[in-house]
């Protein structure tokens, strides 16, 4: 899809920028029929227009809960993806919780939980970011930068690098970790955000990815999921998004209006099949989140930047991190809600979209302020429940990783090791330290970082990767963030390259759109 034409490390798998990267690119190379093309950045900085974070929240209602008291005060939201750095916004002492950091940046001290693709802050940004500028009541906030749910807290779990590289294995082994950690002393993780897939292979009942966010689900944690960027015509919705027990996200264009009546989905946002089709819509055309300066995709997209602090883009990725700020906010209202609740609350009292296509929109798009008051008996799902039984293969789909000229393949993690059935069956349960399938991924504490606050340690990788070699046989030189830019964007140790990236894995479309 595209050549990167630096000497950054490349080991990955999952883009976990979710459909970020090459749907991305794709998207501004490729106009897509019907796509977001709004010129945001001609206008002013934030105020009212498509994108804004007024016309988000607005659209879903978020800012009349402001006005009653809930702002996710209390609830702690599990951001997997690519990292944040601390700008404006995620920047207030305790905002951000950081896991800890399973992307091969971590073996680099000065790059360790940091963002440097540029999505997973770009994400918290909209679920939960607030300007320093912004004070109580938040609903007469235009100007500046308020999320959807401007009170709750972020726990960052990287698993991906500088250009959004992940593999498969490290987002199962992040989830566990999510799944184990959710309530230690000081932590009240009630959502997973995931803006990401891959296109699998395998059935949701047999695929270890799906199977993994079951758990988290059946642990009490709502898990939602980006449904994926390729468009009405595609049969089936990303994986882990076509597991039929999560929140599966399609993207709204609000068309900067007040009212959903001239609302459509836009043709890129998956539509499914009649098995599995988006569960709900939220905005995700052009939205307006927090810009990191010198990022992957602030160097290669300079078109999304909306002043000096905000970046803009289209997706499905952007549209589920809209909805995993609005859970948290029905969490704060009634923290006993299952996940089960959680997702008829949402689907019951979404509004339909007359314009839009009727299976892409799902239910239609989410309204907080009718999902708020509604409670029914018949909220228990009944599906068949995964098993985790396939193959890391299958759940990988088309996306294969490579080190010195030798692919990931076969059932093993990015430590060489043989996946063991037993790892995915004891998904959330309680380990020694930070071992997963057999190794030593994380740290066993947390640490209080000077710049970043609180933040769980992170393993030294003694052992191999795949290929044998030592992962600190790769030198990364990069700086550490500073607050207001990246110095230093190169990194030497050039022999990570993927193949076979498929557009459609990615969950966000383009970058100025």
């Amino acid at each position: 899809m595209f050549v990167i034409a630096t000497d950054a490390p490349e080991k990955g798998l999952v883009r976990l920028i979710s459909y970020l990267a090459v749907a991305a690119l794709i998207a501004l190379l490729l106009p897509v029929a019907g796509g977001p093309n709004a010129a945001l950045a001609s206008e002013p900085v934030l105020g009212t227009g498509l994108g804004s974070p007024f016309d988000t929240t607005r659209a879903i209602g978020a800012r009349t809960l402001w006005d009653q008291g809930l702002t996710g005060k209390g609830v702690d939201v599990a951001v997997i993806d690519t990292g944040i750095v601390p700008v404006d916004g995620l920047s207030a002492p305790g905002k951000v919780v950081h896991g800890p950091d399973f992307s091969w940046e971590s073996q680099a001290e000065n790059l360790r939980y940091l963002d440097t693709f540029g999505h997973g802050t770009h994400m918290a940004g909209i679920i939960a970011g607030r300007g320093s500028g912004a004070t109580a009541p938040y609903s007469r906030a235009v100007e500046d930068f308020v999320g959807v749910a401007p009170d709750a807290r972020i726990v960052s779990v990287k698993v991906a690098d500088a250009q959004g590289l992940t593999d498969v294995s490290q987002v199962i082994a992040a989830i566990d970790w999510v799944v184990k950690h959710r309530r230690d002393a000081g932590m009240n993780i009630r959502v997973l955000s995931l803006s990401f897939g891959t296109d699998s292979n395998q059935t949701y009942l047999l695929d270890p990815l799906s199977f993994a966010v079951e758990r988290a689900w059946r642990k009490g944690i709502v898990v939602v999921v980006a449904a994926g960027n390729s468009g009405y015509g595609d049969l089936k919705l990303n994986n882990p998004a076509f597991n039929p027990y999560v929140i599966a996200v399609g993207a709204d264009d609000t068309r900067g209006t007040e009212t959903p009546a001239d609302d459509v989905v836009p043709s890129w946002s998956t539509g499914g099949n009649f098995l599995r089709k988006p569960d709900v819509v939220a905005p995700g055309t052009s939205v307006v989140s927090l810009r990191n300066p010198e990022s992957f995709i602030d160097q290669h997209f300079p078109g999304g930047r909306v002043g000096e602090h905000y970046f803009k883009g289209s997706g499905t990725s952007q549209a589920t991190a809209v909805v995993s700020g609005a859970v948290a906010l029905l969490l704060q209202y009634r923290p006993a809600l299952t996940p089960d609740k959680v997702k008829k609350a949402l689907t019951a009292t979404a509004t339909r979209l007359p314009r839009a296509n009727a299976k892409a929109q799902g239910a239609g798009l989410i309204n907080l302020v009718k999902a708020k008051s509604y409670s029914s008996l018949l909220s228990v799902q009944l599906h068949l429940p995964a098993t985790g039984l396939g193959s890391l293969t299958g759940a990988r789909g088309t996306n294969v990783i490579s080190s010195a000229g030798t692919e990931l393949l076969g059932e093993r993690d990015i430590f060489g090791l043989p996946w063991l059935v037993s790892t995915i069956l004891k998904l959330g349960e309680k380990l020694t330290g930070g071992l997963f399938n057999g190794s030593l991924w994380a740290g066993a504490t947390t640490l209080t970082d000077p710049v970043l606050g609180l933040v769980w340690q992170t393993a030294d990788w003694n052992q191999p990767d795949w290929t044998g070699s030592r992962w600190r046989d790769d030198s990364w030189t990069g700086s550490r963030w500073r607050g207001d830019a990246w110095t230093g964007t190169n990194w030497t140790g050039s022999r990570w390259r993927g193949r076979s990236w498929s557009g459609d894995t990615w969950s966000s479309v383009g970058w100025g759109d």
